[in-house]
Protein backbone atom coordinates (compact mmCIF):
# COMPACT_ATOMS: atom_id res chain seq x y z
CA UNK A 1 0.00 0.00 0.00
CA UNK A 2 1.07 3.60 -0.62
CA UNK A 3 0.49 5.25 2.74
CA UNK A 4 3.90 6.79 3.35
CA UNK A 5 2.89 10.34 2.53
CA UNK A 6 -0.60 10.19 3.95
CA UNK A 7 -1.87 11.91 7.05
CA UNK A 8 -2.26 10.05 10.34
CA UNK A 9 -5.55 10.00 12.21
CA UNK A 10 -5.68 11.49 15.69
CA UNK A 11 -8.46 9.07 16.66
CA UNK A 12 -6.18 6.25 17.85
CA UNK A 13 -5.75 5.46 21.54
CA UNK A 14 -2.81 3.29 22.55
CA UNK A 15 -3.56 1.13 25.60
CA UNK A 16 -0.83 -1.43 24.98
CA UNK A 17 0.95 -2.45 28.14
CA UNK A 18 -1.85 -1.07 30.26
CA UNK A 19 -1.75 -3.82 32.88
CA UNK A 20 -4.35 -6.26 34.23
CA UNK A 21 -8.03 -6.01 33.48
CA UNK A 22 -9.91 -8.40 35.71
CA UNK A 23 -13.21 -10.10 34.88
CA UNK A 24 -16.19 -9.10 32.84
CA UNK A 25 -18.34 -9.87 29.85
CA UNK A 26 -17.04 -10.25 26.35
CA UNK A 27 -17.49 -8.16 23.23
CA UNK A 28 -18.45 -10.37 20.32
CA UNK A 29 -19.08 -9.26 16.79
CA UNK A 30 -15.70 -8.61 15.26
CA UNK A 31 -15.31 -9.20 11.57
CA UNK A 32 -11.91 -10.74 11.03
CA UNK A 33 -11.10 -12.40 14.33
CA UNK A 34 -14.43 -12.32 16.10
CA UNK A 35 -15.86 -15.10 14.00
CA UNK A 36 -16.18 -18.61 15.38
CA UNK A 37 -14.69 -18.12 18.84
CA UNK A 38 -14.25 -21.73 19.85
CA UNK A 39 -12.72 -22.59 16.47
CA UNK A 40 -10.22 -19.76 16.84
CA UNK A 41 -9.47 -20.78 20.40
CA UNK A 42 -8.65 -24.31 19.31
CA UNK A 43 -6.71 -23.04 16.32
CA UNK A 44 -4.45 -20.93 18.53
CA UNK A 45 -4.20 -23.42 21.36
CA UNK A 46 -6.25 -21.35 23.81
CA UNK A 47 -8.74 -22.75 26.30
CA UNK A 48 -12.14 -21.54 24.97
CA UNK A 49 -13.34 -20.93 28.53
CA UNK A 50 -10.66 -18.29 28.94
CA UNK A 51 -12.04 -16.36 25.97
CA UNK A 52 -15.67 -16.80 26.88
CA UNK A 53 -15.26 -15.88 30.54
CA UNK A 54 -13.30 -12.70 29.89
CA UNK A 55 -10.56 -13.69 32.34
CA UNK A 56 -7.30 -11.92 31.87
CA UNK A 57 -4.24 -14.03 31.08
CA UNK A 58 -0.80 -12.54 31.61
CA UNK A 59 -0.86 -9.34 29.56
CA UNK A 60 1.86 -8.46 27.10
CA UNK A 61 4.17 -5.68 28.19
CA UNK A 62 4.77 -3.30 25.34
CA UNK A 63 6.00 0.09 26.53
CA UNK A 64 3.54 2.93 26.07
CA UNK A 65 4.58 6.45 25.26
CA UNK A 66 5.31 7.99 28.66
CA UNK A 67 4.64 11.57 27.55
CA UNK A 68 1.27 10.81 25.98
CA UNK A 69 2.56 11.43 22.46
CA UNK A 70 1.42 9.05 19.72
CA UNK A 71 3.50 5.89 19.54
CA UNK A 72 5.91 5.89 16.62
CA UNK A 73 6.32 2.16 16.06
CA UNK A 74 5.55 0.97 12.54
CA UNK A 75 2.34 -0.82 13.50
CA UNK A 76 0.80 2.19 15.24
CA UNK A 77 1.65 4.53 12.39
CA UNK A 78 0.17 2.10 9.86
CA UNK A 79 -3.08 1.95 11.83
CA UNK A 80 -3.27 5.74 12.08
CA UNK A 81 -2.75 6.10 8.34
CA UNK A 82 -5.33 3.47 7.42
CA UNK A 83 -7.85 4.97 9.84
CA UNK A 84 -7.21 8.38 8.29
CA UNK A 85 -7.98 6.88 4.89
CA UNK A 86 -11.31 5.56 6.18
CA UNK A 87 -12.13 9.01 7.55
CA UNK A 88 -11.26 10.61 4.22
CA UNK A 89 -13.60 8.22 2.41
CA UNK A 90 -16.58 8.09 4.77
CA UNK A 91 -16.77 11.82 5.54
CA UNK A 92 -17.65 12.77 1.93
CA UNK A 93 -19.63 9.55 1.42
CA UNK A 94 -21.94 10.51 4.28
CA UNK A 95 -22.14 14.05 2.96
CA UNK A 96 -23.45 12.64 -0.32
CA UNK A 97 -26.48 11.23 1.50
CA UNK A 98 -27.02 14.29 3.66
CA UNK A 99 -25.47 12.84 6.81
CA UNK A 100 -22.52 13.77 9.01
CA UNK A 101 -19.87 11.13 9.61
CA UNK A 102 -18.59 10.89 13.16
CA UNK A 103 -15.33 8.98 13.02
CA UNK A 104 -14.77 6.16 15.53
CA UNK A 105 -11.84 5.90 17.88
CA UNK A 106 -9.53 2.93 17.36
CA UNK A 107 -8.01 1.41 20.49
CA UNK A 108 -4.74 -0.52 20.33
CA UNK A 109 -4.36 -3.02 23.16
CA UNK A 110 -2.34 -6.04 24.18
CA UNK A 111 -3.68 -9.22 25.74
CA UNK A 112 -7.06 -8.03 26.92
CA UNK A 113 -9.08 -4.83 27.01
CA UNK A 114 -12.01 -3.25 28.79
CA UNK A 115 -14.70 -1.86 26.49
CA UNK A 116 -18.30 -0.75 26.91
CA UNK A 117 -19.17 -4.25 25.66
CA UNK A 118 -17.21 -5.85 28.51
CA UNK A 119 -13.74 -7.37 28.80
CA UNK A 120 -12.41 -8.96 25.63
CA UNK A 121 -9.37 -11.14 25.10
CA UNK A 122 -7.06 -10.66 22.13
CA UNK A 123 -8.10 -14.13 20.93
CA UNK A 124 -11.51 -12.74 20.04
CA UNK A 125 -9.72 -10.82 17.31
CA UNK A 126 -10.38 -7.25 16.15
CA UNK A 127 -13.89 -6.10 17.07
CA UNK A 128 -16.22 -3.12 17.11
CA UNK A 129 -18.18 -2.17 20.21
CA UNK A 130 -21.39 -0.25 19.46
CA UNK A 131 -21.67 0.76 23.12
CA UNK A 132 -18.69 3.12 22.93
CA UNK A 133 -18.42 3.29 19.12
CA UNK A 134 -14.80 2.16 19.17
CA UNK A 135 -12.74 -0.36 17.20
CA UNK A 136 -10.36 -2.58 19.21
CA UNK A 137 -7.26 -4.27 17.80
CA UNK A 138 -4.33 -6.19 19.27
CA UNK A 139 -1.68 -5.81 16.56
CA UNK A 140 0.46 -8.72 17.77
CA UNK A 141 -2.49 -11.11 17.73
CA UNK A 142 -3.66 -9.77 14.37
CA UNK A 143 -0.24 -10.47 12.85
CA UNK A 144 -0.20 -13.97 14.33
CA UNK A 145 -3.72 -14.62 13.12
CA UNK A 146 -2.82 -13.52 9.61
CA UNK A 147 0.13 -15.88 9.66
CA UNK A 148 -1.86 -18.84 10.96
CA UNK A 149 -4.74 -18.29 8.55
CA UNK A 150 -2.49 -17.65 5.55
CA UNK A 151 -3.65 -14.05 4.98
CA UNK A 152 -0.46 -11.94 5.09
CA UNK A 153 0.17 -8.46 3.74
CA UNK A 154 -0.45 -4.83 4.63
CA UNK A 155 -3.64 -4.57 2.62
CA UNK A 156 -5.01 -7.69 4.31
CA UNK A 157 -4.50 -5.88 7.63
CA UNK A 158 -6.08 -2.73 6.19
CA UNK A 159 -9.10 -4.79 5.13
CA UNK A 160 -9.53 -5.88 8.75
CA UNK A 161 -9.56 -2.27 9.94
CA UNK A 162 -11.89 -1.21 7.14
CA UNK A 163 -14.30 -4.06 7.97
CA UNK A 164 -14.54 -3.01 11.62
CA UNK A 165 -14.97 0.62 10.59
CA UNK A 166 -17.71 -0.71 8.31
CA UNK A 167 -19.55 -1.82 11.44
CA UNK A 168 -19.27 1.75 12.73
CA UNK A 169 -20.76 3.00 9.47
CA UNK A 170 -23.61 0.52 9.91
CA UNK A 171 -24.10 1.73 13.47
CA UNK A 172 -24.38 5.34 12.36
CA UNK A 173 -26.83 4.41 9.61
CA UNK A 174 -29.01 2.50 12.05
CA UNK A 175 -28.30 -0.89 10.48
CA UNK A 176 -26.34 -2.57 13.26
CA UNK A 177 -29.34 -2.84 15.55
CA UNK A 178 -30.80 -5.47 13.24
CA UNK A 179 -28.15 -7.93 14.38
CA UNK A 180 -29.30 -7.66 17.98
CA UNK A 181 -32.86 -8.52 16.98
CA UNK A 182 -32.07 -11.21 14.45
CA UNK A 183 -30.79 -14.77 14.21
CA UNK A 184 -27.57 -16.13 12.70
CA UNK A 185 -28.86 -15.50 9.18
CA UNK A 186 -29.33 -11.81 9.98
CA UNK A 187 -25.86 -11.67 11.56
CA UNK A 188 -24.39 -13.07 8.33
CA UNK A 189 -26.01 -10.26 6.33
CA UNK A 190 -24.57 -7.71 8.76
CA UNK A 191 -21.06 -9.11 8.39
CA UNK A 192 -21.21 -9.46 4.61
CA UNK A 193 -22.34 -5.86 4.34
CA UNK A 194 -19.30 -4.81 6.40
CA UNK A 195 -17.14 -6.73 3.92
CA UNK A 196 -18.80 -4.84 1.08
CA UNK A 197 -18.23 -1.54 2.86
CA UNK A 198 -14.55 -2.44 3.23
CA UNK A 199 -14.40 -2.99 -0.52
CA UNK A 200 -16.20 0.32 -1.14
CA UNK A 201 -13.61 2.06 1.02
CA UNK A 202 -10.73 0.55 -0.94
CA UNK A 203 -12.26 1.57 -4.26
CA UNK A 204 -12.86 5.17 -3.22
CA UNK A 205 -9.48 5.55 -1.53
CA UNK A 206 -7.82 4.19 -4.65
CA UNK A 207 -9.76 6.52 -6.95
CA UNK A 208 -8.92 9.54 -4.80
CA UNK A 209 -5.34 8.85 -3.72
CA UNK A 210 -4.04 5.74 -5.55
CA UNK A 211 -3.17 3.88 -2.35
CA UNK A 212 -3.06 0.38 -3.85
CA UNK A 213 -0.06 -1.46 -5.25
CA UNK A 214 0.19 -4.63 -7.30
CA UNK A 215 -1.01 -7.60 -5.28
CA UNK A 216 -3.01 -5.58 -2.73
CA UNK A 217 -6.41 -6.62 -4.07
CA UNK A 218 -5.37 -10.26 -3.97
CA UNK A 219 -4.31 -9.81 -0.33
CA UNK A 220 -7.72 -8.40 0.56
CA UNK A 221 -9.58 -11.16 -1.24
CA UNK A 222 -7.34 -13.73 0.42
CA UNK A 223 -8.08 -12.28 3.86
CA UNK A 224 -11.82 -12.31 3.20
CA UNK A 225 -11.65 -15.95 2.10
CA UNK A 226 -9.45 -16.97 5.05
CA UNK A 227 -12.08 -15.96 7.61
CA UNK A 228 -15.09 -17.58 5.99
CA UNK A 229 -17.07 -19.62 8.51
CA UNK A 230 -16.77 -22.78 6.41
CA UNK A 231 -12.99 -22.54 6.20
CA UNK A 232 -12.63 -21.82 9.92
CA UNK A 233 -14.85 -24.77 10.82
CA UNK A 234 -12.74 -27.08 8.66
CA UNK A 235 -9.54 -25.76 10.23
CA UNK A 236 -11.01 -26.40 13.64
CA UNK A 237 -11.39 -30.07 12.75
CA UNK A 238 -15.17 -30.09 12.59
CA UNK A 239 -17.71 -30.41 9.84
CA UNK A 240 -19.19 -27.45 8.04
CA UNK A 241 -22.57 -26.46 9.49
CA UNK A 242 -24.07 -23.59 7.43
CA UNK A 243 -26.87 -23.07 9.96
CA UNK A 244 -24.24 -22.03 12.51
CA UNK A 245 -22.57 -19.43 10.28
CA UNK A 246 -22.37 -15.92 11.72
CA UNK A 247 -20.15 -14.21 9.12
CA UNK A 248 -20.71 -16.11 5.88
CA UNK A 249 -18.76 -18.58 3.80
CA UNK A 250 -15.43 -17.78 2.18
CA UNK A 251 -17.11 -17.45 -1.22
CA UNK A 252 -19.74 -15.07 0.18
CA UNK A 253 -17.21 -12.88 1.94
CA UNK A 254 -15.10 -12.61 -1.21
CA UNK A 255 -18.19 -11.91 -3.33
CA UNK A 256 -19.38 -9.02 -1.19
CA UNK A 257 -15.93 -7.51 -0.69
CA UNK A 258 -15.56 -7.58 -4.47
CA UNK A 259 -19.01 -6.01 -4.95
CA UNK A 260 -18.01 -2.96 -2.92
CA UNK A 261 -14.61 -2.82 -4.56
CA UNK A 262 -16.03 -2.87 -8.08
CA UNK A 263 -18.86 -0.38 -7.56
CA UNK A 264 -17.74 1.99 -4.84
CA UNK A 265 -21.42 2.66 -4.15
CA UNK A 266 -23.52 2.15 -1.01
CA UNK A 267 -26.38 0.76 -3.07
CA UNK A 268 -24.20 -2.20 -4.07
CA UNK A 269 -23.91 -3.23 -0.41
CA UNK A 270 -27.58 -3.99 0.26
CA UNK A 271 -27.14 -7.48 1.67
CA UNK A 272 -30.57 -7.27 3.29
CA UNK A 273 -32.38 -6.97 -0.02
CA UNK A 274 -30.27 -9.60 -1.78
CA UNK A 275 -32.06 -12.86 -2.53
CA UNK A 276 -28.78 -14.71 -2.83
CA UNK A 277 -25.76 -13.98 -0.68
Amino acid sequence: MRLGGGRESGNVEDRRGGGGIGRGGIAIGGGFGGVVLVVLALLFGVDPSVILSGMDPAPQTQQRQADGAPAQDEGARFVRRVLAETEDVWTPAFREIGREYRAPKLVLFSGAVQSACGVAQAQVGPFYCPGDQQVYIDLDFLAEMQRRLGAPGDFAAAYVIAHEVGHHVQNQLGVLGRAQRGDNAMQVRIELQADCLAGLWARRAQDARQILEDGDIEEGLGAAAAVGDDRLQRRGGGQVVPESFTHGSSAQRVRWFRAGLQSGQLTACDTFGARQL
